[in-house]
């Protein structure tokens, strides 16, 4: 279920990223291919800031449906 919600999060970034891009780019058509570079850019930085979070909620998932505590989160 994290891996889902860790999921859920990065496409919702991505989505958000590319609305915003759109928007500017609609909005000032002159720097358009400036504006979409840079959506690009923090689109893969958006992916690469996920998969950190993505690979934990993986483990924790995983130890979950093993029956292990190896993964949970301490405190």
């Amino acid at each position: 279920m994290r891996v889902l919600i860790e999921t859920a999060f990065i496409v919702s970034g991505l989505i958000a990223s590319c609305v915003i891009a759109w928007l500017a780019a609609w909005s000032y058509p002159l720097g358009k291919d400036d504006i979409w570079l840079v959506a690009y850019g923090a689109m893969v930085i958006i992916v690469l800031m996920g998969i950190g979070p993505l690979r934990r909620a993986y483990a924790q998932d995983r130890a979950r449906l093993d029956g292990t505590t190896k993964g949970t989160p301490r405190g």
